[in-house]
């Protein structure tokens, strides 16, 4: 009888080993309660104590502080913590696991239940540390993208005062270039050419495109005395603006400040395209046209309003037959599409191109929601970091973010195209410098005081705004509503539609 009450008293392994893995598998969502379970009630309610100040905390921040987070995200010494923290988040929350059930394990299992529930119990917090590492590695992706596209000790641009980037500087001027560099070209031309001109306290912006033919322009003076008559090239060259970024790789004496072939192209596009709209320019951003496709396929695609008929590839002029077509209507394109939507030019004219492609690139950013970046996050920094590359410097990526914050959530993006047929006056033939000028003057200064100009397209578009009505869809893909005489900006929505 003794040894019958002794055998009913001995454990029951298996029984035990569900409840405590139950309780493991609770203490892995709530901390604690495995602790709470097992008697020990101290540990366990500070655990759960300090997981609910995690949570809270975090979704305080996410709440309260989303802007800021933003600004935060894109300085490296702040990525570099978070990174760490989530590391150290994941290995804590693994042990807490772990110990977990090593608190609420029963007694003499046998040794193959304990060696299998002990891997169960490690596969699992595994598996909980598995979205913190893909977190942190994202973080470090996106450190490392920042790094690479973004120069730390690049002094090409204007330099920032963190504490105060945009004092003095009542609007910033970037100079957009989109290249079409690929190995079967030598060099690079910039076929697309834009000034975007930011207002720093409303976000309001002006988008000036050149036309790549405009041809024997007049140039700064201390480029004079080489071309005296205007840009004609090397013999053998055009004399086109898409011309002088490889005129700037050619020769190194037009800028001897700038030892890499590839930062004096763009400065000298920047002097260049600055003396001609009279304005500053404080940076640019080169895309190379033949990986932008990589990025909007990153993103997941693109969806855009096409107004006519567009070939895909071909040359007319040799008897090269296009490869296909993008037809009219409303369509979501591909990489390769939407390079090509921003590229045709056979079905009408480089003005015409130049109004689709700031119409692209609208809405690559009204579409570029963060579902899909975080989706799509690693393609889409290992397309960027092939296919970008600015003087923009580090330190003023949180003063961007927040500007581009303000430019997304009301500001108005005005587009002022140099197109003859639109300014009285302009020729892309020798053009008049003076008119140029004050063509970009009088966008600018409609942009910063709308109230002022009621009669310009610009005031009409910024009045519907103030006044919360919606705007109407004109034209879509470019075809912009003003009138020659005019020569003034127009808003993107009354130009895309």
């Amino acid at each position: 009888m003794a040894r019958r009450q002794g055998w009913e008293r001995e454990p029951i392994p298996v029984a035990g080993l569900w409840r405590a893995l139950g309780l493991t598998l609770a203490s892995a969502v709530v901390w604690g309660v495995a602790h709470v379970a097992a008697g020990r009630r101290a540990t366990g309610f500070t655990l759960m104590g300090v997981l609910v100040l995690l949570l809270g905390g975090s979704a305080t921040a996410a709440l309260a502080f989303q802007e800021k987070l933003k600004q935060i995200a894109v300085q490296g010494v702040w990525l570099n913590v978070i990174t760490v923290a989530i590391l150290a988040l994941a290995l804590a929350w693994a042990s807490i696991v772990i110990r977990s059930y090593q608190v609420v394990r029963p007694p003499g299992l046998p040794t193959a239940m304990r060696i299998a529930s002990t891997t169960l119990v490690v596969v699992m917090s595994l598996l909980i540390c598995t979205p913190f590492v893909y977190a942190a590695n994202t973080t470090y992706v996106l450190r490392d993208t920042l790094s690479k596209i973004f120069p730390g000790d690049d002094n090409s641009g204007q330099q920032v005062d963190a504490a105060n980037p945009w004092k003095n500087m009542p609007r910033v001027n970037v100079l957009l270039l989109g290249g079409d560099g690929g190995k079967d070209r030598t060099g690079i031309r910039t076929d697309s050419m834009t000034v975007a001109s930011i207002n720093t306290k409303t976000g309001d912006t002006v988008l000036m495109s050149l036309p790549r033919q405009l041809q024997k322009f007049q140039l700064p003076p201390r480029l004079r005395s080489r071309w005296p008559q205007g840009y004609t090239g090397d013999p053998g060259d055009q004399g086109l603006l898409n011309e002088l970024y490889i005129e700037a790789q050619r020769h190194p004496d037009l800028l001897p400040k700038y030892k890499k072939a590839t930062q004096r192209g763009p400065h000298l596009l920047e002097e260049v395209i600055g003396y001609l709209l009279n304005i500053k320019i404080n940076y640019y951003v080169l895309v190379n046209l033949g990986g932008f496709k990589d990025i909007v396929n990153a993103m997941g695609g693109v969806t855009v309003h096409i107004e006519k008929k567009l070939p895909i590839g071909g040359e007319p002029e040799r008897g090269i037959p296009p490869s296909g077509y993008l037809y009219p209507g409303t369509h979501h394109l591909s990489g390769e599409q939407a390079l090509w939507y921003g590229r045709s030019r056979h079905a009408d004219d480089d003005f015409h191109r130049m109004d689709r492609q700031k119409c692209l690139m609208k809405d690559i950013a009204d579409q570029a929601d963060p579902q899909k970046v975080v989706t799509h996050f690693e393609k889409l920094a290992k397309a960027a970091t092939n296919t970008i590359s600015t003087n923009i410097p580090s330190a003023l990526l949180p003063a961007l973010v927040k500007l581009s914050g303000t430019v997304k959530h009301g500001a108005d993006i005005h587009s002022l195209a140099y197109n003859p047929d639109k300014i009285v006056g302009f020729h892309v033939y020798q053009p008049n410098v003076p008119i140029m000028r004050a063509a970009a003057a009088k966008a600018i200064a409609e942009s910063d005081n709308p109230q002022q100009t009621p009669s310009s397209p610009t005031a009409s578009a910024t009045a519907k705004k103030k006044n919360k009505k919606k705007s109407p869809s004109v034209k879509p893909s470019g075809s912009t509503t003003a009138s020659p005489s005019s020569g003034g900006a127009v808003s993107l929505k009354n130009v895309c539609g």
